[in-house]
């Protein structure tokens, strides 16, 4: 029996960081949703949007939910916060040295790019009054959440016909 070769039909593509790691992203997502039911109801469906650069530290408080990035090299500056349509985006972009036209790297291992992680807002977080503060190369975001209110239900009564 002769040797056959089997060759892929289709021919092979880059496949972007995107792309690749998105499947593990939702992955992370199922696995939490799995494990910690409640999480849903404390910061919204899917609430770890989209993206896993920066790496993120989330704290959720009585009061309010942090988010701790991690920026290393970067300044506040060079970083933008926004929301949009109940998802909280972190973006930035490092960009490369200009001046070396007339010379080549020998060597780069310093990572210079753009980024975006984005966070999807439940309806138990206040987009009002979110804040944030830059420090040694950690961004830290504080959405407040919504404080119920104890007031006692009015009590009507029903005058029956």
């Amino acid at each position: 029996m002769p040797n056959l070769i089997r060759r892929n039909a289709l021919p092979a593509r880059n496949m972007s960081k995107r792309e690749f790691l998105t499947p593990f992203d939702e992955i992370f997502n199922n696995l939490m949703g799995d494990m910690f039911p409640s999480i849903h109801q404390e910061f919204g469906d899917n609430f770890f949007a989209q993206g896993s650069y920066p790496k993120c530290n989330v704290l959720n408080f009585d009061d309010r939910v942090e988010i701790e990035a991690a920026i290393p090299g970067l300044t506040k500056d060079d970083v933008t916060v926004e929301v949009v349509d109940g998802v909280l985006t972190i973006k930035a972009e490092s960009n490369q040295r200009v001046d070396v036209e007339d010379s080549q790297y020998v060597k780069r291992e310093v990572k210079r790019s753009a980024f975006a992680r984005s966070f999807r807002l439940g309806e138990n977080l206040v987009e009002d009054y979110i804040s944030g503060a830059f420090e040694n190369g950690i961004l830290t975001i504080t959405l407040p959440k919504v404080q119920p209110t104890n007031t006692v239900p009015e009590v009507r009564k029903i005058e029956i016909q």
